[in-house]
């Protein structure tokens, strides 16, 4: 009985000490090969219940919205915009005054890209997001990430 309650006790504050000290998302990069010089870029977030973040195209004067920054190379082009692939929800927010758009869950960024040539290269940037739940924000953060396109 006394393993029982201590184990509890250590799950508790494991648990306790994770969601204090952890964050509420966890980022994610990869690229799928289309063709010889195609690639799909995948910028996943998963999200904990109940925090969200902000789509690409959240109206000024609400939350920071989703910001995708990609490093220059002369190696390859970009093909179209940042798509993005969730459940994506619009709502009045008062606190902001606007209609916000936002994602809970799962979010999956994607972006096309062209090789020019067929050398080995990185693709590198910085996501810029904010993650809010019902009662709070935290700050703007942002992520560097380099995703390998062999």
């Amino acid at each position: 009985m006394k393993r029982i309650l201590s184990l509890a006790i250590f799950l508790l504050f494991a648990f306790v000490t994770k969601s204090q000290n952890g964050v509420p998302y966890n980022w994610s990069y990869s690229a799928k090969k289309i063709t010889d010089n195609v690639y799909e870029l995948h910028f996943h977030v998963d999200l904990n219940s109940p925090w969200h973040t902000y789509s690409q195209f959240t109206p000024d004067g609400g939350p920071v919205p989703t910001k995708f920054s990609f490093t220059k190379n002369p190696l390859y082009t970009l093909d179209g915009t940042v798509k993005e692939n969730g459940s994506l929800i619009q709502k009045h927010e008062a606190v902001f005054g606007v209609d916000v758009k936002y994602f809970s869950g799962k979010v999956d960024f994607v972006q096309l890209v062209k090789l020019k040539s067929k050398a080995k290269t990185n693709f590198t940037g910085s996501v810029e997001f904010m993650v809010c739940n019902d009662q709070q924000c935290l700050p703007p953060a942002t992520q560097k990430f380099s995703i390998a396109l062999n």
